[in-house]
């Protein structure tokens, strides 16, 4: 049996019938703050695009560099593309996420990886063991 989401105490059918500021009630601080303040002209066309695409006139994959979208319970159950900085990486948006940024789910940075030391090295970065 499959244990029913809650978001603070609220179901998702609760929380979808919340409006902006009962919502960001629920949110942490920076969140709450943020809603309360307005979206940007960036997070506007986003949730416009979202809103064509729950509707079905909007058949596109929906890309966006506005990674300091907070993400609401209308956009459960989409796929993103979201930027990391060189390329677009799907981001598929579940309950849980509500209330985070669509940033946290996509890395800017990658892993440093060494190798062998390259010509020109010094003597003693050379002799390294090998095992």
């Amino acid at each position: 049996m499959k244990k029913e989401f809650t978001y603070r105490g609220k179901t998702l059918s609760e929380i979808n019938q919340l409006g902006t500021k009962e919502l960001a009630s629920l949110l942490p601080a920076r969140q709450r703050r943020s809603l309360l303040r307005g979206f940007t002209e960036p997070q506007k066309r986003l949730l416009a695009k979202i809103k064509k695409q729950k509707e079905g006139k909007y058949q596109k994959t929906i890309k966006t560099h506005c990674r300091e979208m907070i993400i609401l319970p209308d956009m459960i159950g989409m796929n993103i593309l979201v930027y990391s900085g060189k390329v677009f990486n799907p981001v598929n948006i579940q309950e849980n996420m509500i209330g985070h940024l669509l940033g946290e789910f996509v890395l800017t940075r990658k892993k440093g990886e060494h190798s062998a030391p390259g010509v020109g090295a010094t003597r003693s970065s050379a002799s390294v063991s090998v095992k």
